[in-house]
C-alpha cells in the first residue's frame, strides 16, 4: 500500500508542476509580446516563478521517500 501512495504522490506532483510550469511560461511569453521593453522584468520573475513550482514535486517526492521507508 506504501507503494501505491508514493507513486500517486510522485505523479501528482510531476503533473501539476508541469502544468504549472506551462500556465507560468505561457503568460511570460503573452506578456513579453504585449511589452517588449519589460521582457527582462518578466524573464527574471519568470524563473523566480518556476523555481518556486519546482519546490513543490521536490518536496513531494521526498514525501513518497518518506512514505516507502514506514
Amino acid at each position: 500500500m506504501n507503494f501505491i501512495a508514493a507513486s500517486i504522490a510522485a505523479a501528482g506532483a510531476a503533473i501539476a508542476a508541469g502544468i504549472g510550469n506551462g500556465q507560468v511560461i505561457s503568460k511570460t511569453i503573452e506578456g513579453m509580446s504585449r511589452q517588449p521593453e519589460l521582457s527582462g522584468k518578466l524573464q527574471s520573475t519568470m524563473f523566480i516563478g518556476v523555481g518556486l513550482i519546482e519546490a513543490v514535486p521536490i518536496i513531494a517526492i521526498v514525501v513518497s521517500f518518506i512514505l516507502l521507508s514506514r
